[in-house]
């Protein structure tokens, strides 16, 4: 018996903590550690390849910092925002796509407290049906994010887990399945749009995590249904591929 699950999430939404992240960036201004300097000097507008060559890369930082960080503070503070959609002491859950071996996938929303509780009802009513039996839960980084992250909005929010779900995922437990650790190997990556397509089962469509705001912003919530829904699916395909099941 496999339990399909994924989840979609958003940034903290507060009043006020998008505004503070953008505060502290205009105060704390500084260039993005990732950027070359190239990437400094065309920011700068310098492009004489001498100067570039003989100004190092601290140097530049500090006057891109002073003179082109300030106009970026709103860019850089909304895209540290946006990141506490990982962390689950500041993010929340929108919703939950699950599946029970084939059938359907199922999305589970709403006010958060209560889309937590329906999911735990949910693995109550499948533990009851299925003889007290255990399920294998099944996702791609499950065992690092939805998994982690549905346990710490339950704890946060007095939500009580059903027996049945794993609090503390290990990766060597038979009681799930990470589609992501089980191909790249643990502590590896992959997405799963690569992977499905890899496999020749399909792949994630239009939209990606990196999305789920925006399109939650302009109330497109169907549509993210249906993302989640797909991903689900997407999910079981690649399981289904990587354990030969479509042989059996």
């Amino acid at each position: 018996m496999q339990v399909f699950i994924d989840i979609e999430t958003l940034p903290d939404l507060r009043p006020g903590k998008r505004e503070a992240f953008i505060k502290d960036a205009a105060e704390n201004v500084k260039a993005p550690a990732t950027y070359t300097k190239d990437q400094l000097a065309a920011d700068l507008g310098i492009t004489d390849k001498d100067t570039i060559k003989f100004t190092g890369k601290d140097s530049l930082a500090a006057q891109w910092a002073e003179l082109v960080g300030p106009s970026k503070a709103e860019e850089i503070g909304d895209a540290e925002w946006r990141k506490t959609s990982f962390d689950a002491t500041q993010g929340q859950i929108l919703m939950i796509g699950v599946a029970l071996d084939g059938n359907e996938p199922e999305i589970i929303q709403g006010d958060e407290q209560q889309l937590l509780a329906q999911f735990h009802e949910w693995l109550g009513e499948v533990y009851s049906q299925t003889n007290h039996g255990l399920p294998q839960f099944v996702g791609h980084n499950l065992i690092d994010f939805d998994l982690p992250f549905i346990f710490r909005r339950s704890v946060i929010l007095g939500a009580c887990p059903h027996p049945s779900f794993p609090i503390m995922p290990s990766r060597y437990s038979e009681r799930v399945y990470d589609t992501m650790a089980q191909w790249a190997g643990f502590g590896n990556r992959i997405k799963l749009d690569a992977l499905a397509k890899a496999l020749g089962v399909g792949s994630k469509g239009d939209i990606d995590g990196s999305m789920v705001y925006d399109y939650y912003a302009a109330g497109r919530i169907d549509e993210l249904a249906e993302y989640c829904k797909n991903d689900v699916r997407l999910t079981r395909d690649v399981w289904q591929r990587m354990t030969f099941q479509e042989a059996a």
